[in-house]
């Protein structure tokens, strides 16, 4: 098994279930509140190791009492986060999550310690980083040090796969040294500069693999997700579940994503796991209390295939 190294966000997710998302200036009655960890970084690593992947995981936290929270929390979880960066008087990160009835979702992100993630500290840890075969990387950490990082990783032959959100255009040198690029609809307008509705959505992976990237995965929703590279086409669809919270669901699909691959399996393979992960995913609240395990994946899959 190729080892996964995660380098990303932590982040206290607030969130709040409503029936409907307020009108500027409405103040409404929720109908509940949870606390529970999330961000992108630690969503994708935390899914990666539950899916049966090697993961180390690397974030930046404040010394405060989210951040030891979070620190205990990954060691209860058994996820490697020992190299993590702990910064003084700058508070962890926090996103603020409405959930309406169809559960949809609207989120604010407060960067904070995320933010202190930087290349500094990236080079001081940089053979560390190398004991890994693939490295997964998102957007919730500064764009400096995502260019850092694929720089040097893919100096040593490292595979990087990154998922741009939130969504950023990305200049050609970063494109070029992507071996998998994730994005959902809008990450591969933005990032093409193409409309899926004009040109059809694999006209605009094609854009995107003309941009640099040797395979790019597609992620639709409800329609399911498209792989392109030099040696095939594939389209998987999603299952049919009933949803009651996507937040974390795309980022439970790259911790699968990497995991899957991570084990051998084919893409064909690696994507319907992920797309079986996503979908147990969304039919639970919360970002990692959503997060199925290796055996729940399989087991849903037995019955759907």
């Amino acid at each position: 098994m190729r080892k996964i190294v995660v380098i990303g966000s932590s982040n206290t997710d607030l969130i709040a279930k409503i029936n409907e998302f307020p009108k500027v200036g409405e103040t409404i009655k929720g109908v509940s509140y949870l606390q529970v960890m999330g961000g992108k970084g630690a969503n994708q690593a935390l899914a990666a190791h539950r899916l049966g992947g090697d993961v180390k995981f690397i974030t930046s936290l404040g010394n405060d009492l989210n951040g030891m929270n979070s620190i205990d929390y990954y060691k209860k979880e058994g996820l490697d986060a020992s190299l993590s960066l702990i910064v003084e008087d700058i508070p962890s990160g926090v996103a603020m999550i409405w959930v309406d009835k169809k559960g949809d979702n609207s989120i604010v992100i407060i960067p904070g310690a995320n933010d202190e993630l930087k290349p500094d500290y990236i080079k001081q840890i940089e053979a560390e980083i190398l004991k890994g075969d693939l490295i997964v990387l998102q957007m919730e950490i500064p764009y400096e040090t995502v260019s850092y990082i694929c720089d040097f990783a893919s100096k040593h032959n490292k595979q990087i796969m990154l998922n741009v959100a939130p969504a950023v255009v990305l200049d050609h040198d970063i494109m070029r040294k992507i071996d998998i690029l994730v994005v959902n609809e809008t990450e591969a307008e933005l990032i093409s500069g193409e409309s899926i509705s004009s040109i059809g959505e694999e006209a605009v992976v094609d854009k995107l693999r003309s941009l640099g990237a040797k395979n790019v995965v597609l992620t639709l929703g409800k329609k399911g997700s498209i792989l392109k590279n030099d040696q095939q086409y594939l389209s998987v669809p999603a299952f049919t579940v009933d949803a009651v919270d996507t937040t974390a669901a795309g980022d439970t699909f790259c911790g699968a994503l990497a995991a899957g691959l991570s084990k051998g399996h084919s893409w064909h393979q690696a994507m319907q796991f992920a797309s079986a992960a996503s979908a147990i995913c969304v039919t639970r609240m919360g970002a990692q209390t959503s997060i199925p395990f290796e055996s729940e994946v399989e087991n849903f899959l037995s019955k759907n295939i």
